[in-house]
């Protein structure tokens, strides 16, 4: 066995509860994966694009877990697998062991940035509405305003606060109306 795999054994968490969440990560991607989010919403469908997706769908299930004390461990095993997974994408991509960890640093800061700043969006508390959020956080198209994408995440935050704890949990989340 190798060491960093010892090493995930002994301190990392507890493999079933990841597991448990896996449905729910795979749901954040599909959900990020949406044709709608690039016809209609006016992100690039490109790498960064795409990422700026994953993102904001997962700060929106993040959100909606914060809401419940009972699913912070959950939301924390949550972002635990979008490491994972941000870290095999990026090994997959040719980036050395040395600088993986800068990179994931990197992509935490740029999760809890967008976290904070659509918290307060969503909140309508500052300055800035959601439209100007996501203006600044997503790699849009040249010429389209975030009006669209505003919209789209404002139909998922929706149909995440209905979805019940367990739904949640299970993945069991549909896509908004109108959502091809």
């Amino acid at each position: 066995m190798a060491i960093p795999a010892l090493l995930a054994r002994l301190f990392g968490p507890p493999a079933g509860q990841q597991a448990a969440l896996r449905p729910l990560w795979h749901r954040v991607v599909a959900l990020a994966r949406v044709p709608a989010w690039y016809r209609t919403g006016g992100v690039a469908d490109s790498l960064a694009g795409r990422f700026d997706v994953i993102t904001l769908v997962l700060a929106l299930v993040l959100l909606r877990m914060e809401a419940v004390p009972a699913l912070a461990l959950p939301a924390a095993r949550l972002t635990e697998l979008f490491v994972e997974d941000m870290d095999g994408q990026l090994r997959e991509s040719g980036v050395g062991d040395l600088v993986v960890g800068k990179h994931i640093g990197r992509l935490m800061g740029v999760l809890g940035g967008r976290l904070g700043a659509l918290r307060a969006a969503l909140a309508g508390e500052g300055a800035d509405g959601l439209p100007a959020v996501l203006a600044r956080n997503l790699s849009l198209r040249d010429g389209v305003s975030a009006d669209a994408a505003a919209d789209m995440a404002r139909a998922l935050a929706g149909v995440l606060a209905a979805c019940g704890d367990a739904a949640l949990l299970a993945g069991d989340i549909p896509a908004p109306k109108g959502w091809a």
